[in-house]
């Protein structure tokens, strides 16, 4: 019986043998990833990979839309978890006696299946949040620390990314930069996400309102999740995180209050990307206190004199951010300008002015890949004689040319343009905006009290506040798109 069946096999033409074998590796991978445990585990985790970035949606073909939906709640769920814990502020002890060391230092770092930097920074107060100078676009972190004169610098906090190609104007949570509130999509009792530093040096980390920040004298912030060490614990304790592989950037304090920042490349052949575990585990050998994420995914990129030093994972190269975390050798020479200050829309781009893709579809409608012509078959001439009417047919009739497709690209959309309509009208130490706080963020609705008039408050700058939830589709790290339950800072970025 076995013989015949090889014997038949061995008649089939090579394309049906080659078919067959397919169809026969498909059923069986079908049967270990759907009907084993370890089949079930690699699909969660291929979703879990897949929720970090712009495609969120593409998960279900994992684990199918409602199994895709829980996950987007339980990460989320657990973000909101290891937020609340305050920080002690009295855990860093500051080494004054130390010998005198560069400002900073950057080394290489590499796991199973990543690459990437590790930059010391030994004073945090030599560390500023820089924002573009330009009003309506992002700006490059080469370009800011080219325009500043920083010695280094890394991505900072989310922003609303539309179809991955965003320009970068639109940011989600807070910004706060030597003191002022340069923007804030929430109004000032409202927990938010957030990674700053006090005007002492201290890396604040965890759910705090604006009118939280100016009590802890926070002058330097952006907002981004998850935290992953809290005084000193680790908060993954099982598991990888829960966010599959991806571009990272992430910060950390030692208890002598040397700050570490980790970028890590990822979505490419020399790297895949970290886990969140993963990169706790770095910030725990180097015994650091107090560490959580910044934005990742494409947004991921360390600058160092001058040189981009990692290597961003979109494919259109360096992004263009609304913050960065910038190092400088005289920080109380820097001037931050709001350029949010008096803007009642933001407009956060996309693909119908986002120019590198303009450029792109140009060139493939300006250069249409060619089509093979399938010419016709010539006729065989018949051995029966023609008449003089066929002769004359035949000189006069015009056969057609061999057609061809357009293949040309299709233009993007010429519709009008997203924008979120922010109201500016923040009081002194209490940045007010409008109370539409999303579920996922995990917000609030209580209200607090103004705390104008502290001494030690950092003086607020009026700043938009986004009226309309952000768009599911974020930058990074980014984890959101449309599909998601909730919505938060993006972790996945393009």
């Amino acid at each position: 019986m076995g013989t015949a069946i090889m014997d038949h096999f061995r008649n089939y033409s090579w394309l049906k043998r080659m078919l067959l074998v397919i169809a026969a590796l498909a059923f069986l991978c079908s049967s270990f990833l759907f009907l084993t445990p370890p089949g079930e585990y690699i699909r969660e985790y291929l979703a879990k990979t897949v929720i970090t970035t712009q495609h969120r949606d593409w998960a279900w073909i994992f684990v199918g839309a409602e199994r895709r939906d829980q996950l987007v709640q339980e990460m989320q769920n657990l973000t909101e978890i290891n937020s609340v814990e305050k920080q002690d502020l009295h855990a860093v002890k500051y080494n004054k006696n130390r010998s005198m060391e560069s400002l900073v230092k950057v080394e290489d770092i590499s796991g199973q299946f990543w690459k990437g930097k590790k930059m010391y920074v030994y004073d945090p107060r030599t560390i500023r949040v820089v924002v573009p100078s330009k009003k309506g676009e992002g700006e490059r972190i080469t370009s800011m620390v080219s325009r500043t004169g920083a010695v280094a610098g890394v991505n900072g906090g989310g922003f609303n990314d539309p179809d991955g190609l965003g320009n970068g104007f639109a940011p989600i949570g807070a910004i706060m930069s030597g003191g002022n509130i340069l923007y804030t999509d929430q109004d000032g009792s409202i927990p938010q996400h957030i990674v700053g530093f006090t005007k002492e040096g201290t890396l604040i980390i965890g759910k705090y309102t604006i009118n939280d920040l100016v009590k802890l004298s926070v002058t330097e912030a952006v907002s981004f999740y998850p935290r992953v060490i809290a005084n000193g614990k680790p908060l993954i304790t099982s598991g990888d995180g829960g966010w599959g592989r991806a571009p990272r950037t992430a910060v950390g304090q030692k208890a002598d209050g040397t700050v570490i920042f980790i970028v890590i490349d990822g979505r490419q052949t020399h790297s895949v990307g970290a886990t969140l575990k993963e990169v706790q585990d770095l910030f725990l050998e180097d015994g650091v206190i107090n560490a959580g994420f910044l934005d990742g995914g494409a947004s991921s990129e360390l600058v160092y004199n001058n040189d981009l030093v990692t290597k961003p994972s979109s494919r259109y190269g360096e992004r263009r951010l609304p913050s960065a975390f910038l190092v400088f050798d005289h920080p109380e020479d820097v001037k931050v300008k709001n350029i949010w200050e008096g803007l009642t829309t933001i407009d956060p781009g996309g693909a119908y002015d986002h120019p590198e893709f303009l450029k792109e579809q140009a060139e493939k409608k300006a250069n249409p890949p060619k089509s093979t012509a399938t010419p016709r078959p010539s006729t065989t001439p018949s051995t029966k004689p023609q008449s003089s009417s066929d002769v004359q047919a035949g000189k006069n009739g015009a056969s057609n040319p061999p057609s061809s497709t357009d293949n040309g690209s299709v233009k993007p959309s010429q519709s009008g343009k997203p924008e979120s309509s922010p109201t500016a009208s923040p009081n002194q130490g209490n940045a007010q905006g409008n109370n539409n706080a999303t579920t996922g963020s995990g917000n609030g609705t209580e209200t607090g009290g103004n705390n104008a008039g502290a001494s030690s408050a950092p003086k607020e700058s009026k700043a938009p506040v986004a009226s309309a939830s952000p768009s599911a589709q974020q930058s990074q790290t980014g984890t959101g798109n449309s599909a998601s339950p909730t919505s938060e800072p993006s972790t996945k970025t393009n």
